[in-house]
């Protein structure tokens, strides 16, 4: 089930998150809720640029590699950054990693497994890198 917001969200940093194992997922969902994150889902890359169209208060986005449809989470990062290039990018995976050239500067890439405390880090650094304060 996924919740839309009725209103706007208050102090609240938004995360895209794109994963589609359903239980990778809502484990995911319930570390980042923990850590004061506001969570929208996407199954896939196509599901999360309509996402980013329709959104403004997108604050971060966490994409894994490896997802259905025609692209990866690479490809994915770097279209993001094309479209919305102040939007950062956090990339995860156990299984492919990224040679020069796969990420653009706006993404980071952290290897699965991901402790719930890193990858909030990584998220809140990304968003502060992003949404500079002052």
């Amino acid at each position: 089930m996924k919740v839309k917001p009725r209103g706007p969200i208050l102090d609240q940093p938004v995360v895209l998150l794109v994963e589609d194992e359903t239980l990778v997922r809502l484990t995911q969902v319930d570390i980042l809720r923990e850590a004061g994150f506001w969570v929208l889902e996407a199954e896939d890359a196509d599901e999360a640029f309509e996402m980013l169209r329709r959104r403004k208060d997108v604050s971060v986005v966490l994409t894994d590699v490896d997802m259905p449809g025609s692209l990866d989470g690479f490809e994915f990062a770097r279209l993001v950054s094309q479209g919305w290039p102040d939007l950062g990018v956090l990339v995860i995976s156990g299984k492919a990693f990224p040679d020069d050239g796969d990420l653009p500067p706006s993404a980071v890439f952290v290897a699965k497994p991901v402790y719930p405390d890193v990858l909030v880090e990584h998220l809140n650094h990304l968003i502060a890198r992003s949404h500079p304060v002052g």
